[in-house]
């Protein structure tokens, strides 16, 4: 390609270039070709902004619940001794219970033996009075013929009347006895039942207080397991505001360079088309970056793009050939994504990509002297044709 003209342009007449080309095209190059890194710029801040929101509500929420994760732990420490408590009290219980059976079990045999004497003395005293009864007279006559005296006589009558009043009196002590023996037979299982009682409430309170054992437990494990979840979450949302905090410091970079290229130019002196020389293939090309880039687009989208790439080859800011622009560094996403290379190889241009290239190579704009494009975004501004929108 010749570039002494060019280069003359640029070095010795650039300000007469820029007072005479470049006047209008500066009003039309526009500064709002920063605007979409800028609105990129806005995003990520906003999203840096959101997830450091998210990762403070995460944190509070790990505080929170550790909070309550402590709040459980002293109450399960509390129920554990509750737990204990009243597991010792039940093992008291079922002690005081076995030592009442047996208390029981002794007290009935005492009342089987005392209900066998009672039986025994009255069978005793009953042969005694029958045998007095039956043979009064010839008692009462052996005793007389017996008696030395009548005072002998009356000693040996009272003697029969203090065995028949001993008899009665022990009679009836085995009856107070048997009757004492079967009051505290009573007394002892009211007592077992009472023990019976205390211990069907004293397992219901240990069942309850085991159950709310078990229970703070799974909510202390659930806790544990949320405060996990939520301590991997936040360092998730950590390496993402890093992540982010780094997208943002390439989107500064990019907004400066941009801003820098599109001032530059503004102010920079621009060829006319007759001083461009394409080179063979420029055309095949261009042809084949429109159909990646516009395939889908109306005709007029297709023109567009086309004389981006011309614009740029123009400009004094890019490269100065179809060749450099197209394959310069992060531009174009077919290039760098390779659908470019694809298209090539299999020569996917259509009959309406060459005539867009053919006009955009003869110097036809119909976005002026625009040098980006994109799809649309809230804030940028430019000339929407499809759905591209051209600054």
């Amino acid at each position: 390609m010749k570039k002494t003209n060019w280069v003359c342009g640029k070095r010795i007449v650039a300000i007469l270039a820029a007072v005479v080309i470049g006047l209008g095209s500066t009003s039309s190059v526009k500064v709002t070709a920063t605007e979409s890194t800028r609105k990129q710029l806005e995003d990520a801040k906003e999203k840096k902004k959101q997830s450091q929101n998210d990762l403070d509500n995460t944190k509070d929420d790990i505080a929170e619940m550790n909070e309550e994760k402590s709040s459980l732990q002293n109450q399960l420490s509390s129920l554990n001794n509750q737990l204990t408590e009243v597991s010792n009290n039940l093992e008291d219980l079922e002690e005081q219970i076995d030592d009442k059976e047996i208390e029981i079990e002794n007290t009935m045999a005492e009342l089987e033996a005392a209900r066998k004497t009672e039986v025994s003395q009255y069978a005793s005293m009953k042969k005694r009075v029958q045998f007095i009864y039956e043979k009064q007279n010839f008692v009462l006559f052996d005793m007389l013929v017996g008696a030395t005296s009548f005072a002998n006589f009356l000693n040996q009558n009272n003697y029969v009347e203090q065995l028949s009043a001993y008899d009665r009196k022990m009679f009836l002590q085995y009856i107070e006895t048997r009757k004492s023996i079967e009051a505290k037979e009573a007394k002892l299982k009211e007592e077992k039942e009472q023990l019976d009682e205390y211990k069907v409430k004293a397992q219901a309170e240990q069942s309850r207080v085991s159950g709310l054992v078990n229970q703070t437990s799974g909510s202390i494990r659930q806790y544990a397991n949320d405060i996990s979840d939520a301590e991997a979450k936040a360092q998730a949302l950590e390496d993402q505001i890093k992540a982010q905090e780094a997208d943002i410091k390439k989107l500064e970079a990019k907004l400066a360079e941009e801003i820098r290229l599109s001032k530059l130019a503004a102010s920079s002196a621009w060829r006319n088309i007759s001083e461009v020389s394409f080179a063979d293939g420029d055309r095949y090309l261009l042809a084949n970056l429109i159909y990646c880039e516009a395939g889908s687009e109306p005709y007029e989208g297709k023109v567009a793009v086309g004389a981006v790439v011309i614009n740029r080859v123009l400009s004094s800011v890019y490269p100065d050939t179809v060749v450099g622009v197209i394959y310069q560094n992060k531009q174009f996403s077919p290039v760098s994504s390779g659908r470019l290379a694809l298209a090539l190889a299999e020569g996917k241009a259509t009959a309406a990509c060459y005539q867009a290239a053919d006009e955009a190579m003869k110097g036809y704009s119909n976005v002026g002297n625009c040098v980006y494009f994109r799809t649309p975004v809230p804030g940028l501004s430019g000339i929407n044709i499809g759905g591209h929108v051209f600054y």
